[in-house]
């Protein structure tokens, strides 16, 4: 099977990759090591981010349920659907576009799984988070450049710590899998790679205004360098009360807790 892989990874009718869509496709050994992170069971659903010329897509398909495949290149979603086994429904289309719409998603609990391009790859995990209270993601097996991978799993006090590791943190338990070198990509990019899974869960702890909370975290990084006091300012919504006795003003955005963004972001909601 190793062997055929390999064949069809080499074969010069094969699309070339788009820098468009920031495509670059996983070499034959690393999709085993990354199907083995994964662990697919036979009564899962995947749904597949980006599947490319399908290294993914068979091993899943081949292991799983059913695999619903979204991919943004016409000519690689058309080789795919003439190539893939009845187990396997490819959506053509910018999965950020397509899979907004409920009707062109799988209505049961999916487990989600890609290579992501690296320059749409945090909004596509916040397009996960939105829609997961809508859909069942079990979780989220994905391929990230590095430093996206640094900023998901980022502890407080670190030049790493922002938006991304705030907001996805309070609503997913994030674990680094597997790094990946540039050569395990064709054509290799000029950045190290990381395969990271997200558990999602319900937001910890819960907060009376999500976007609140949401809007909130966003404006106080855009002024990381500033004290808290001053941070907030480019936050439009008032506090209601003086500012908060059991936080320091001076402290740093970087520096506060995901819980502690809960708790400030519900003084602002009036919580």
């Amino acid at each position: 099977m190793m062997r055929a892989r390999k064949r069809l990874a080499s074969r010069s009718d094969l699309p070339r990759a788009r820098r468009r869509f920031g495509q670059n496709f996983l070499e034959p050994a690393w999709v085993d090591k990354g199907l083995r992170a994964i662990a697919p069971q036979p009564a899962g659903t995947f749904v597949e981010i980006g599947p490319g010329h399908g290294a993914l897509t068979r091993p899943l398909a081949a292991r799983a349920r059913r695999v619903f495949a979204y991919e943004i290149d016409r000519d690689l979603a058309a080789e795919l659907r003439a190539n893939a086994s009845s187990n396997v429904t490819v959506i053509e289309g910018d999965f950020l576009e397509v899979f907004s719409n409920p009707g062109s998603r799988p209505s049961i609990p999916v487990r989600v799984a890609g290579n992501l391009p690296y320059n749409v790859a945090s909004p596509i995990l916040f397009a996960l988070l939105k829609v997961s209270s809508e859909l069942s993601i079990v979780d989220a097996t994905v391929m990230l450049q590095r430093e996206v991978a640094d900023r998901l799993v980022a502890a407080p006090g670190g030049r790493e710590y922002g938006v991304l590791s705030v907001l996805m943190q309070h609503r997913a338990h994030i674990v680094r899998l597997l790094a990946l070198p540039p050569g395990a990509f064709r054509p290799s990019p000029k950045v190290h790679s990381a395969l990271v899974r997200l558990t999602l869960h319900p937001p910890a702890p819960p907060v009376c205004d999500e976007e609140v909370f949401a809007a909130m975290v966003g404006a106080v990084f855009t002024r990381r360098r500033k004290t808290l006091g001053n941070a907030l300012r480019a936050f439009e919504r008032s506090l209601p009360t003086p500012f908060p006795r059991w936080l320091d003003p001076r402290r740093r955005p970087e520096t506060l807790s995901v819980a502690e963004f809960a708790r400030l972001a519900d003084e602002f909601a009036g919580g």
